[in-house]
């Protein structure tokens, strides 16, 4: 059975609020409130309790898209059984053709992937258009995507990227990190660091956490523009401070690297205390031999000079924090 945590399925159930905005019923009758219809199905959801929820769902199933979207998605996370994509895909394809904006994006990446069905690429590349043309401008990146790889349509890659390109400049954040991680790898696409660090700054502006974390880490190595040790430790922080792990270890460097005070001619007390936290909940969730034989160096230069009074203040501020990532 697939776990789930909290944020996330507060984030997919976001989706599926969002799934639809209004439904055309028929002339002679009021507009439905889809959402209205399920509001005891997603109060049980809410509380995780995932028989009732799912049940309460499968009752509207029948005349209720919304419902039907809601179930795809209880089969493609999990949630309360083992995960089943095929299942979820034929939810997706109902709700799509009832006009769900997400259930359309969806049904795109069952046909692209071939998941109970046979692989599509024209097909898929639809359904990514009309869930465009809904409202979900990342869809055009997931068009974009078919493009570029060439696998189920025509290779096209500045077709591809024109498409990705789109759903950025409609303000996608995600579209934004996706369309920045072409440009930077350069496997697909030809490498463009500076336009990588342009559009991770583009979605780091925008929340995206991944985003942050690698704008961070290509504004400290100099990829894509000048060195820029604050720019890069402010948005590495933030990442960190949001609960992205990859950014714990970075930081705690940037910290150690950072200039002494010069009346002291060591690490500011601050700095240092910032070094000994973050370093301590990279070891937390770190299982990188490599990265965990660096976190031991650093963790022995800290003990060696910080004031061991510190520490218990120090590690409750760490395990409070490390309390709310993995709700993350």
């Amino acid at each position: 059975m697939v776990s789930m945590n909290s944020k996330h399925m507060v984030r997919l159930a976001a989706i599926a609020a969002a799934a639809t905005l209004s439904y055309a019923a028929p002339a002679a009758s009021a507009p439905r409130d889809l959402g209205a219809e399920l509001t005891t199905a997603n109060k049980a959801l809410a509380a995780k309790d995932y028989s009732r929820a799912y049940a309460l769902f499968a009752r509207h199933a029948a005349n209720n898209p919304l419902a039907q979207f809601s179930l795809g998605l209880f089969e493609r996370e999990g949630w309360g059984r083992t995960s089943n994509p095929v299942a979820a895909c034929n939810w997706f394809e109902k709700a799509a053709h009832s006009n769900i904006p997400a259930a359309q994006q969806f049904l795109g990446d069952c046909l692209a992937k071939g998941i109970g069905r046979e692989v599509d690429g024209k097909a898929a590349e639809s359904w990514y258009r009309k869930a465009a043309a809904s409202g979900i401008a990342y869809a055009l990146c997931s068009a974009g995507e078919l493009y570029i790889e060439g696998k189920t349509l025509e290779k096209d890659v500045d077709r591809g990227l024109a498409l990705c390109l789109a759903a950025a400049q409609a303000d996608s954040a995600p579209a934004m990190l996706r369309l920045a991680d072409y440009y930077r790898d350069g496997k697909d696409v030809p490498q463009n660091l500076v336009a990588a660090r342009y559009w991770y700054e583009q979605a780091a502006q925008r929340h995206q956490h991944e985003a942050q974390y690698r704008l961070g880490i290509m504004m400290s190595e100099g990829h894509g523009g000048d060195v820029d040790i604050p720019s890069a430790l402010f948005w590495l922080e933030h990442a960190a401070m949001e609960g992205y792990r990859p950014a714990y270890l970075p930081v705690a460097i940037l910290y150690a690297n950072a200039s002494p005070d010069p009346k002291t001619g060591m690490l500011s007390p601050e700095n240092l205390a910032k070094v000994y936290m973050w370093n301590s909940a990279a070891k937390a969730r770190t299982t990188n031999a490599v990265q965990l034989a660096e976190i031991e160096r650093i963790e022995k230069m800290v003990l060696a000079v910080m004031p061991p009074q510190w520490q218990p203040d120090l590690d409750r501020k760490v395990a409070e924090h490390l309390a709310k990532d993995g709700a993350l």
